[in-house]
């Protein structure tokens, strides 16, 4: 992407503006498994420590792990690698939002996946107008 693309867009990264406060005002701490990069503010507002993520790609904050996610709105201070459980045998890998790609969820009878329902199960008569009169 070129200069005028990180000037003008914010959907597919970090814009020019985002860039260069982070630059400025910001400390790395980590990255994510996605690749995400997190920050904080080099001096605290107050009380209050900012903190933010630039995505590696389009951004969509599906794409931020709930660890990270628990870090950015402040559920715990100490950087998620050093605070987490061991992961269960049950949990899997996050994924991001699926809606609009072909791998989003379609139940039966959506128009996308063929358009076809399981049939009525008998307790249902279409209403006929002829019969109404």
């Amino acid at each position: 992407m070129g200069l005028l693309g990180k000037i003008f867009t914010w959907w597919d990264g970090a814009t020019i503006g985002t860039s260069l406060f982070t630059a400025r005002k910001g400390e790395q701490v980590g990255e994510d498994i996605f690749g995400n990069r997190y920050f904080q503010a080099k001096k605290a507002e107050g009380n209050f420590q900012r903190r933010w993520v630039i995505y590696d790609g389009a951004n969509d904050a599906s794409r931020v792990p709930p660890e990270w996610h628990g870090w950015l709105h402040h559920s715990y201070d100490e950087i998620p690698e050093s605070h987490l459980p061991q992961p269960r045998i049950w949990e899997k890998a996050p994924t991001g939002n699926l809606t609009g790609t072909a791998e989003a969820y379609r139940p039966a009878g959506a128009l996308e996946s063929g358009g076809r329902r399981a049939a009525a199960t008998g307790d249902y008569e279409p209403w006929n107008p002829a019969e109404a009169e």
